[in-house]
């Protein structure tokens, strides 16, 4: 059995190499499995896993009906990467999306000076406790709070990063075999979670006012589920926010369920304060908040939030452990000192105003085709116009030095392969985000003539 393993992965390795060295191209077809095993003398099943492989490295993307496809960047080395937050080699990113101020290094270094005292340093390199110091939860209670809701401070744990928090918080809720409602598109990261906790995650409907009660309820009668994923403000990827009555229709649902929540608020900063209103505040007893600092501060130097139901503290703090997600004490330290000096507001404020001027731009520049965006959002949801296809249109991007993210990407149902991308618009400087979107539109277009005959 331990050859058959090694065989198969050895199989993808030398894939693997044929992507990273270009001799796969992105956008490339690999060919159907059968073919594929009779060319290399494998079993069926071992080609099954060696696209399998392929697919949880981030390498190639599948979709049913059509085929497996080289993706748009590869992944770093072993493997280890998210689906969506990593860089590429092309010259413009639009994959990448992690937004930085002007002036941002110049913002944080004061905050800095004190810890490189050496009395200072010295406490802030010590081992971190998994629920931090009295000084960060009281500070990470005050940059969550929203009118009508206040974080208690003793309800708060600290992990490296917010998909770290995301990790513990479904590997405390969920056993293997387990099933995890979502949103049809949902954050790519999660289902490289799920695969590796071994856990299901099991689609669920959304409309306008985001992921539908009756959807959770129907899912749940049909097999118990263990938990719920939602992201309700600013959605990854299509920028909805769910609706308050919605919210509202939610909370009184998993409430009559017993159905624990993960409540993902990465993206909520750039929200204002009344759409931005946590389930938390609406099912205190179910809901579990992830957040972090990331987005807000700097990709570099991060910790992931979580805010976890008083009964509940024990337990998510011993998956975050069991883990190995403890956040680092320098960086819990550091985000302690921004968060008091105003740092952390002063950031908020310049990415909110960036964030809105780069989403003009879209609306300039993709002017007539259907994108789905928020005008406070960093990333943008295109529904490619006909004949485009998810991955033809990656890779022809790909082919101008611009790297997107398929729709695919997002799908958890294999048998709904949307044919849309996400532009994450927060890496590219703003003058190469123009340019980028303005070659899109034009590829974008051409194409379409092309199909009509004009």
């Amino acid at each position: 059995m331990g050859e058959l393993v090694n065989d198969y992965r050895r199989i993808a390795d030398r894939l693997a190499d044929d992507i990273a060295e270009g001799r796969l191209r992105p956008g490339e077809r690999l060919p159907p499995q059968r073919a594929f095993a009779r060319r290399h003398g494998i079993a069926g099943s071992t080609a099954g896993r060696v696209y399998a492989e392929l697919v949880r490295r981030g390498l190639v993307v599948g979709e049913v009906g059509r085929g497996t496809f080289v993706r748009a960047s590869p992944a770093g080395p072993g493997g280890e990467r998210g689906i969506v937050e990593s860089a590429t080699s092309a010259p413009v990113n639009l994959e990448l999306n992690y937004p930085s101020a002007p002036g941002q290094s110049e913002l944080l270094a004061p905050g800095l000076a004190p810890l490189l005292r050496p009395d200072v340093l010295t406490e802030a390199l010590r081992p971190a406790a998994v629920a931090g110091t009295p000084a960060a939860r009281e500070a990470a209670a005050g940059l969550l709070a929203t009118p009508g809701w206040r974080p208690a401070p003793e309800r708060f744990l600290f992990t490296g990063n917010a998909r770290q928090a995301i990790a513990a918080a479904l590997a405390s809720l969920v056993r293997p075999g387990g099933r995890v409602g979502v949103e049809a598109l949902t954050y790519p990261v999660v289902k490289e979670i799920a695969a590796r906790l071994g856990i299901t995650l099991v689609p669920l409907a959304t409309d306008e006012g985001g992921m539908c009660p009756g959807a959770v309820a129907a899912a749940h009668r049909a097999a118990p589920l263990s938990a719920l994923y939602v992201q309700p403000t600013l959605h990854n990827p299509t920028s909805l926010t769910m609706s308050g009555d919605r919210r509202h229709r939610l909370a009184r649902t998993v409430e009559e369920l017993n159905l624990p929540v993960v409540e993902d608020r990465i993206w909520s900063f750039l929200a204002d304060p009344p759409d931005a209103e946590p389930l938390a505040a609406l099912a205190p007893g179910l809901t579990h908040v992830v957040d972090g600092l990331s987005k807000r501060v700097a990709p570099g130097l991060t910790v992931g939030l979580l805010v976890v139901p008083p009964h509940r503290t024990d337990e998510v703090a011993a998956a975050v452990r069991s883990g190995g997600w403890s956040a680092g004490r320098f960086a819990v330290e550091a985000a302690v000192r921004w968060l008091a000096d105003g740092t952390v507001d002063r950031l908020v404020a310049a990415k909110r105003a960036d964030a809105e001027g780069r989403q003009r731009i879209v609306a300039e520049e993709l002017r007539g085709f259907r994108v789905r965006s928020d005008p406070r959002a960093y990333y943008a949801w295109w529904e490619l116009p006909a004949p485009w296809r998810a991955d033809t249109f990656t890779a022809a991007a790909a082919a101008h030095g611009i790297a997107l993210t398929p729709g695919p990407a997002f799908v958890v149902d294999p048998h709904r392969t949307p044919d849309a991308v996400r532009l994450g618009l927060a890496s590219a400087p703003v003058p190469d985000l123009r340019r980028a979107l303005r070659t899109l539109a034009d590829v974008a277009a051409r194409g379409a003539a092309g199909r009509s005959g004009r």
